[in-house]
C-alpha cells in the first residue's frame, strides 16, 4: 500500500481511461457497475487523461484525410495477450470537464485521480484549478507514447513536475514511460512526486521489427510512433522497470500490466508497492471472436480483490 500526504491510501488502481472521464464506465461497463460485477469502491480510479485544450487524437468517427466515416476505434488493434492504441489522448478539454463532468461525480465517496498532459504552463494551470475538488491525487502523465512527449527530457520533466507541485494541493503521481531515465528524474523527484506508475510502452520498443501494419500507416498521417502496447506483451518491459525504481527506494512504485491474478504477487515480489489495471479491461482477442470479453475482462480486477480479501 502506499500513503500518500494526504491520508488517502492507494492499493488497487485503474488506470487511466479504463472507466472514462467520470470514474464511472464506458457505456458498455456501466451496466456492469450498476450490477456489482465492477465495484468501484475497491479501487482508486484514474481518469482518462485531460489536455488543457481540446485535442482531436485519433479517436474520430472520420477519416481525417479522406473525411468519409470510418470505425473511432481503428486506433485500437488487439494482440495476443494485450491491445496496441493510437487513441493520442482524444478528449474535449480541461474545462469541458470541469463544467460538464466534474459536478457529476462525487469525489468525498470515491477514491479518484485526474490525469493531465501538456506543457509545461499548461499543466501547472490545469493543477492550480484542480485544487478546488477533493481528489486523491493528480497524475502527470509525462510520456503518451502517441505524441513522442517522452522525448522532451530529463530536465524538462523535472522542471514540469515541480512547476505542478507548487501550485498544487495534492499528491502528484508522475506517469512516466519505460522509454525514459525514469530512475534519474525519481532522483530529483523525491518529496515532489509520491508515486511513480507506467505508461503502455511504445510499439518500436516491444516489436521493434515490425514496420507494416494499420498503425505504423497511421503514423505517417499523425507521427508519435507506432502506437502503446499494454497487456501482456509490455509486461517484461514495465516490470523490469519497476524492479529497477524498488531497488532504487526513493519513491513508491504502481505496478501495471497486471492481467492475470498470479501477476499481483510477482509484482509485489519485485517491489511495487500497489498494482494498476488497464488492459483487462479490454476485449482480450477481437470482438467478433470472442464478443463475450468485451463485457466479462472488466469484471476480473473486481474479482481479483475480492479474492485476494476474502
Amino acid at each position: 500500500m502506499i500513503k500518500l500526504s494526504n491520508g488517502c491510501r492507494v492499493w488497487y488502481v485503474i488506470a487511466s481511461g479504463a472507466l472514462g472521464f467520470d470514474g464511472k464506465g464506458w457505456f458498455w461497463e456501466r451496466p456492469l457497475v450498476r450490477l456489482g460485477l465492477i465495484e468501484l469502491d475497491l479501487f482508486t480510479v484514474v481518469l482518462k487523461t485531460l489536455t488543457l485544450n481540446p485535442r482531436r487524437g485519433n479517436l474520430q468517427m472520420r477519416n481525417p484525410l479522406t473525411w468519409l466515416p470510418c470505425s473511432p476505434w481503428g486506433c485500437v488493434k488487439f494482440i495476443p495477450g494485450g491491445v496496441v492504441n493510437k487513441v493520442g489522448l482524444s478528449n474535449k478539454g480541461f474545462y469541458w470537464w470541469c463544467k460538464k463532468i466534474a459536478p457529476k461525480i462525487n469525489f468525498d465517496k470515491r477514491s479518484i485521480v485526474v490525469s493531465i498532459w501538456g506543457a509545461r504552463d499548461e499543466c501547472v494551470e490545469m493543477a492550480r484549478e484542480l485544487n478546488r475538488f477533493n481528489l486523491t491525487a493528480i497524475e502527470w502523465n509525462d510520456s503518451c507514447p502517441n505524441t513522442g512527449h517522452a522525448l522532451t527530457g530529463v530536465e524538462a520533466s523535472i522542471e514540469t513536475a515541480k512547476a505542478i507541485k507548487a501550485v498544487s494541493r495534492h499528491p502528484i503521481i508522475a506517469k512516466v514511460s519505460v522509454d525514459q531515465d525514469y530512475l534519474a528524474i525519481a532522483r530529483e523527484l523525491v518529496g515532489v512526486v509520491e508515486a511513480f506508475d507506467f505508461n503502455s510502452v511504445k510499439m518500436e520498443t516491444v516489436f521493434p521489427e515490425m514496420k507494416k501494419g494499420p498503425l505504423w500507416r497511421l503514423e505517417r498521417r499523425v507521427g508519435g510512433g507506432g502506437g502503446g502496447v499494454s497487456g501482456e506483451p509490455a509486461q517484461i518491459h514495465n516490470w523490469r522497470a519497476v524492479e529497477a525504481l524498488a531497488k532504487q527506494g526513493l519513491i513508491p512504485v504502481i505496478a501495471p500490466s497486471i492481467m492475470e491474478y498470479g501477476d499481483m504477487c510477482f509484482v509485489r515480489r519485485l517491489g511495487a508497492r500497489a498494482v494498476s489495471f488497464g488492459a483487462i479491461h479490454l476485449a482480450s482477442h477481437s470482438i467478433w471472436l470472442k464478443p463475450w470479453t468485451i463485457f466479462t475482462n472488466p469484471c476480473k480486477p473486481t474479482s481479483f480483490v475480492r479474492r485476494e480479501n476474502s
